[in-house]
């Protein structure tokens, strides 16, 4: 960044406490946070602001939280009581550079920022986040099992749906501990892939048989897969963990049913390694901007 940038981060989690952190330490970037007055002055008193306060006019970037905003622009605020809200008429202020980042986004900021010809940034629908955020993910899928079992992951087999971005890093760290891992894609490059890693690979068509004695199934994939005919063939002690994004891939009342314990594991990297996960956004936040 050669300039000063003027930044404002509406709302946010834990994650948001570190972006912050890091982006105050570039030189060149001012920022200001709004929703975080529950947060020790000591860190945020110099740059908490009320949304009224802040000349929109002034700025370069907007962040978002991971939600994004509601379906009338409603910002979640962990951090704060305060109802704030992300106007039509605010956002018409802004310059017509100004880049805006969220987490994922909804019809209404879409086309916020369409009639002003905004640059929006779904963070989340980034290859280089999915893959850095995939790490964090893949510890908590561990501390998950481990939480929820009473064997080791060592020798224990896990099978893990979906060779994707969050997939890879999943299956490889499963691996490296010891377990037994075995790999169902639709994808004949994925297949090769995961044979020349040293697992097993197979053919979704397959998950039948193949998990008929699975001790930890993890989905990744963001479709139902786990469905009624796949938890029937599952050992009742087995532990699905699910990955994906909402609603998810496990038919969860079914497991439920038949006693077989079923996780949706969402937001991993915010809950085990917020630090991380905060670092993450910053560093790819300032990439953006340093290109724009």
């Amino acid at each position: 960044m050669t300039t000063e940038l003027t930044i404002a981060v509406l709302g946010g989690d834990a994650r948001y406490l570190e972006m912050i952190r890091s982006l105050q330490c570039s030189a060149n970037a001012s920022v200001f946070a709004v929703g975080f007055e529950q947060i020790s002055q000591s860190f945020t008193g110099g740059i908490q602001r009320e949304l009224e306060d802040i000349n929109p006019q002034s700025l370069d970037a907007i962040i978002l939280p991971i939600p994004g905003v509601g379906s009338n622009g409603q910002i979640e605020t962990v951090f704060s009581d305060k109802n704030i809200q992300l106007t039509e008429s605010w956002v018409d202020q802004l310059p017509k550079d100004c880049v805006i980042f969220t987490g994922i986004t909804n019809d209404y900021l879409t086309k916020l920022c369409e009639k002003r010809n905004l640059r929006l940034v779904s963070l989340f629908d980034r290859d280089d986040v999915a893959i850095y955020n995939s790490i964090p993910t893949a510890e908590g899928a561990i501390m998950t099992a481990i939480k929820h079992t009473d064997f080791t992951i060592h020798g224990s087999k896990v099978v893990v749906l979906g060779f994707g971005r969050v997939g890879i890093s999943v299956a490889s760290k499963f691996d490296a501990l010891g377990a037994n891992v075995q790999v169902g894609s639709i994808h004949d490059a994925d297949i090769a892939r995961i044979s020349e890693m040293g697992m097993r690979a197979f053919f979704l068509d397959r998950l039948p048989e193949m998990v008929k004695d699975t001790d930890i199934l993890i989905n990744t994939i963001p479709a139902l897969v786990v469905k009624k005919a796949i938890i029937e063939q599952l050992p009742v002690q087995t532990l699905i963990i699910d990955l994906a994004s909402k609603p998810g891939g496990v038919d969860f009342d079914y497991a439920k049913k038949r006693g077989i314990e079923a996780i949706h594991a969402l937001s991993l990297p915010g809950i085990v390694a917020p630090k991380t996960a905060g670092n993450i956004l910053s560093v790819v936040i300032k990439q953006i901007l340093t290109n724009s």
